[in-house]
């Protein structure tokens, strides 16, 4: 059975900042902000929430759709998606824009700094879902605005169960917006911050998530993750990586075990624990699709 994901294929610059950003910026100076990083070491990797999720959907045994538009420059990135056999059934292109680019600096500390040009995909609400019997579940996963909003209520129209996960796409809604994803959501994911944040704007604390919906999962970066099911808490333990090296696409690592494990009927804890096994992987590798899920049990 496959899954839809809805979200960006992006092209992500990534640099590597060898001081911390904390020791460049003053705190008492914001207001005229003026600084230069250094960044010895660049490359260019294929990013994006659709396609890092889908790479690692695919790895484990899952069937990705991916739902995403490219630009006029998006041609490598589509025979990539053949070559690893993930469907491009939703993916379209377009010729009058760029793919969308993200510019990510990572410190010494993994902190990131990044810049994010849309381009394409915010026309991505222009291809639509509805019920197939091949398609199991979904997810909502940072996107164009208008597509975020639209995909949801199709998600549900359709019947397909689908999970809300707004990623740094989040500030672009007001509580009300967010509390209607909530409940048309099956589940919820967030990481520690982007809850905060979803808790302050919709007035209802992560239990109360938990209780409109089948689950919420929080991620706690290093510290491993939250897993709330009817207002009750269960932590999940981190799994330690064998070497930190880039954090870029760690969450999206993560979404695509969860929804692994959610075509395969497990419990959310247990989708969590293999969430935190598959980030723990892709941090040891640079880029967010160049890891491998060598000794990795699913």
């Amino acid at each position: 059975m496959a899954a839809v994901i809805c979200g960006s294929l992006a092209f992500d610059t990534i640099m590597s900042f060898e001081g911390r950003f904390a020791e460049q910026i003053l705190p008492d100076q914001l207001h005229i902000l003026n600084v230069s990083f250094l960044v010895p070491a660049l490359r260019r990797d294929f990013g994006g929430c659709a396609g890092n999720i889908a790479y690692a959907l695919k790895l484990l045994g899952g069937e990705p759709l991916p739902m995403a538009t490219l630009g006029s420059d998006g041609g490598e990135y589509l025979e990539r998606l053949r070559q690893l056999g993930i469907g491009t059934e939703f993916v379209r292109q377009v010729d009058d824009t760029y793919t969308a680019q993200a510019m990510i600096m990572t410190d010494r500390d993994n902190n990131q700094i990044t810049a994010f040009h849309p381009g394409a995909m915010m026309q991505a609400h222009l291809t639509q879902i509805s019920a197939r019997g091949d398609i199991k579940l979904g997810i909502i996963s940072p996107d164009g605005r208008d597509a975020m909003l639209q995909h949801a209520a199709q998600f549900k129209a359709a019947g397909i169960p689908f999970v809300f996960d707004p990623g740094r796409g989040l500030p672009m809604f007001d509580g009300k917006e967010l509390a209607a994803f909530i409940d048309q959501a099956t589940w919820v994911t967030v990481n520690d911050y982007e809850g905060k944040m979803l808790s302050e704007r919709t007035g209802w604390s992560s239990a109360e998530i938990s209780k409109r919906t089948k689950g919420l999962v929080v991620t706690l970066g290093g510290e491993g993750c939250e897993v709330w099911i009817g207002g009750e808490k269960t932590v999940v333990p981190p799994v330690k990586a064998q070497a930190v090296v880039d954090p870029t696409g760690c969450g999206d690592a993560r979404r695509g075990a969860l929804l692994f494990g959610l075509e395969q009927g497990w419990s959310l804890a247990k989708c969590a624990e293999l969430g935190n096994k598959v980030g723990a992987a892709k941090i040891a590798s640079r880029g967010p699709q160049n890891y491998t899920l060598d000794g990795v049990a699913a």
